[in-house]
């Protein structure tokens, strides 16, 4: 059954969470200085959450730190290093974690780079931030997550998956030409397939996984793109309202035990058998092969041996 709430597409992240208390949780936001991870952020930190902003630049993020503390009233925010194309930083991320960690928003990503850039290990630079790395830290705390009795995972994807499946026999354009779109739709449908594997490995664990599209947000994702948004005005979101489906996935009740699912404006997407001409069906819509158990249990696979870890 398709999964329906209250909320709309304008519905902010204090919105979608009013009433909800988070005191004596945890929480991890990838890219929290930025963008709608800080809006991320700074909601569940006033819900009472403590949180964790794992970030490339830490000198930036305590100043973010500092701003959240001081609007919510909630002094339990820490800064981390975090580099998702750095396997070593990702290892050293997890490895210094203690306890249980309640919610983990995998938030950070890159988009659209204009050529093609692989990361140390040779892998398309867009599939390594937006996917890999995420598998790998999401692996890393597994055990954190575990813990939790309880754990949500919401990994931020986009109406971009509807451009590309993963090409698994071409991931890092060796035999096609590159192109920017494809290859940040790539990633993206890959975010999904981790969601849907993820949810069913680790259901006996008590650990959900979603992948969330903010919608069309004016930050710094779109550097590569003209800093311009295609996206219609009156289908452009605030920074608040771009982080509301990803802090209801977070922190709701409604979503009590929902995993391995695609939402966008704070409903569950509507499956199509094709790329929507229109943007507004595109932007709530999923694409089947982005959700398909077979394709989810192949792409766990590659990323497994891509991080040297067990499949």
């Amino acid at each position: 059954m398709r999964i329906t709430t209250p909320f709309t597409a304008k519905s902010t992240a204090d919105e979608v969470s009013d009433g909800v208390d988070l005191t004596g949780r945890r929480a991890i936001v990838t890219g929290g200085a930025s963008g709608i991870g800080v809006e991320t952020a700074r909601t569940l930190a006033r819900r009472g959450a403590a949180v964790t902003l794992a970030v490339r630049d830490v000198e930036r993020a305590r100043a973010v730190a500092d701003n959240i503390a001081r609007s919510t009233g909630n002094d339990l925010i820490d800064v981390r290093p975090l580099e998702l194309t750095d396997l070593e930083s990702i290892a050293a991320f997890a490895e210094a974690w203690d306890g249980p960690l309640h919610l983990l928003v995998n938030n950070a990503g890159v988009m659209a780079l204009p050529e093609r850039t692989p990361d140390p290990r040779g892998w398309e630079f867009q599939f390594a931030t937006n996917h890999l790395g995420h598998f790998a830290l999401t692996l890393g705390l597994h055990r954190a997550l575990a813990a939790a009795r309880g754990a949500r995972v919401v990994s931020l994807s986009s109406s971009g998956h509807l451009f590309s499946p993963v090409v698994f026999d071409d991931i890092n354009f060796h035999f096609r030409p590159y192109d920017a779109t494809l290859a940040y739709g790539q990633s993206k449908s890959a975010v999904n397939l981790f969601a849907v594997a993820a949810s069913t490995r680790w259901r006996d664990d008590g650990i959900t996984v979603n992948a969330v599209n903010p919608g069309a947000i004016a930050t710094p994702l779109q550097r590569h793109v003209g800093g311009k948004l295609a996206t219609p005005v009156e289908l452009r979101k605030t920074t608040q309202q771009g982080a509301s489906t990803t802090v209801l996935l977070a922190t709701s009740p409604l979503l009590d035990g929902i995993g391995g699912r695609y939402f966008n404006d704070n409903q569950e997407a509507v499956p199509t058998d094709h790329r929507p001409d229109k943007v507004e069906e595109l932007v709530a819509s999923v694409a089947p092969y982005s959700l398909d158990p077979e394709n989810a249990e192949r792409l766990w696979t590659v990323s497994a041996h891509a991080i040297g870890a067990p499949a």
